[in-house]
């Protein structure tokens, strides 16, 4: 069996391949990021989901990268875990 490692390396190497991984970056970047404040703060999808008025489906969709929330969304998930959503242009 190949290590994700090298098998993502060879990928790369296809100059398409490689704009698409990094225009998608941010997107999970984020995902990632939702989730492990997530699971730190000990909540499930629908302990989230409760607190936020939505089902865990929604959430689910959300951490698979099955949807694109809204800034509101994503905005109500981070408070309802005592945090803020920063979004910063570069």
């Amino acid at each position: 069996m190949e290590k994700w490692e090298d098998v993502k390396k060879e990928l790369l190497k296809d100059k398409r391949v490689a704009e698409e991984y990094k225009r998608l970056a941010p997107r999970y970047q984020l995902i990632s990021d939702l989730i492990k404040a997530r699971i730190r703060k000990g909540l499930t999808q629908e302990d989230l989901a409760r607190k936020i008025g939505t089902k865990q489906s929604a959430i689910a969709r959300i951490e698979a990268g099955n949807a694109n929330p809204s800034i509101e969304f994503l905005e109500k998930i981070t408070k309802a875990m005592g945090l803020k959503l920063e979004i910063q242009v570069k």
